[in-house]
């Protein structure tokens, strides 16, 4: 008899996860790139989105905005239950994490990380606040600024969704970078949000040690 190859795997990501991982990146690089393309001054110049979607990148940028909005509604309602567990992972903090941020610059390349407790580890910790958190006003702002058409609460929005884009593109861009599993540390990473949320358990111990030990203690 063979062998199944997912006896040395672990599942780190279920399916409505995944799938709602996969529409909040696709959106959010979407408004990204129409919303940096604005930025810089190129609203009379089509981007390649603009160009692909036969829409402006104004009315691109607006019409992702509110899909954005609609997943986050979306996942209020039917995902209170991910969502709650998220939070208390994401604001558990540990004796360990310095020592674990100390180690990390080199692990990154050699995958020696430092031991943490938790789903995720620190860094992830700290980078998943800061994204929930500069979405979340990106999305109120972006809503406040096409429902307000001028005054004070219009500049007030603009000013909110500027900062936020500054303050999430560096994050959005790491983490892209992290977990596409480019860096020899988190080699296999990616496998986490895609081809069913299945990771070889190496790969998984390395980057979450303790998470694997505990949910995968008995497979």
């Amino acid at each position: 008899m063979g062998t199944d190859p997912r006896d040395d795997t672990v599942e780190r990501n279920r399916r409505p996860a995944r799938w709602f991982h996969a529409g909040v990146y696709v959106t959010v690089l979407v408004l990204l790139a129409t919303g940096w393309w604005l930025l810089l001054g190129q609203e009379g110049s089509p981007s390649v989105l603009a160009r692909a979607t036969g829409m402006s990148d104004a009315d691109l940028h607006t019409v992702t905005g509110w899909v954005l909005a609609g997943l986050t509604a979306l996942a209020a309602v039917f995902g209170a239950r991910g969502w709650r567990t998220f939070w208390r992972e994401s604001v558990r903090f540990h004796r360990g994490d310095a020592a674990w941020f100390r180690r990390w610059p080199a692990a990154v390349f050699t995958g020696r990380f430092g031991h943490h407790e938790g789903r995720f580890d620190p860094g992830q910790r700290i980078a998943n606040l800061v994204l929930v958190v500069t979405l979340l006003a990106l999305v109120v702002s972006g809503v406040g600024l096409a429902l307000v058409s001028g005054g004070p609460a219009f500049v007030w929005f603009a000013q909110v969704h500027r900062w936020s884009t500054y303050v999430v593109t560096p994050v959005v861009v790491g983490h892209v970078v992290i977990a596409s599993g480019i860096l020899p540390g988190y080699r296999g990473a990616w496998r986490a949000m895609h081809l069913g949320g299945h990771l070889r358990r190496t790969d998984a111990t390395r980057i979450w040690p303790a998470w694997t030990d505990r949910t995968h203690a008995d497979r």
